[in-house]
């Protein structure tokens, strides 16, 4: 039973914004994150769907040091305003849907 969408991108988005963030994240974030933003690991988030915004925030938080993790605190301090953008992009505007389970 479908239950909803998640991920609907909020204005308009260009094909340049799309391409850089997945340039980017094919270079630096789907090793842990996957290219389809569904984790490849155990206590990795998925990232597909998730809200620009809140993505933006959270590596702005690791590139300044106010959040900490061993490897995204190191990543993050190597991404450029753009970088975090265009990846915030990317990985908002994959859609996914949510399907409850059925007993």
């Amino acid at each position: 039973m479908l239950s909803g969408a998640i991920g609907f991108p909020v204005g308009t988005v260009s094909a340049g914004e799309l391409a850089a963030g997945k340039a980017k994240a094919q270079a630096v974030c789907q090793t842990c994150h996957g290219l389809d933003g569904q984790a490849t690991t155990a206590m990795v988030p998925n990232l597909s769907g998730q809200r620009k915004e809140y993505i933006i925030v959270q590596l702005e938080s690791f590139r300044a040091g106010t959040r900490q993790h061993a490897q995204m605190s190191i990543i993050a301090k190597n991404l450029t305003d753009d970088d975090i953008e265009n990846v915030a992009e990317w990985y908002s505007n994959i859609r996914i849907t949510v399907e409850q389970p059925s007993y």
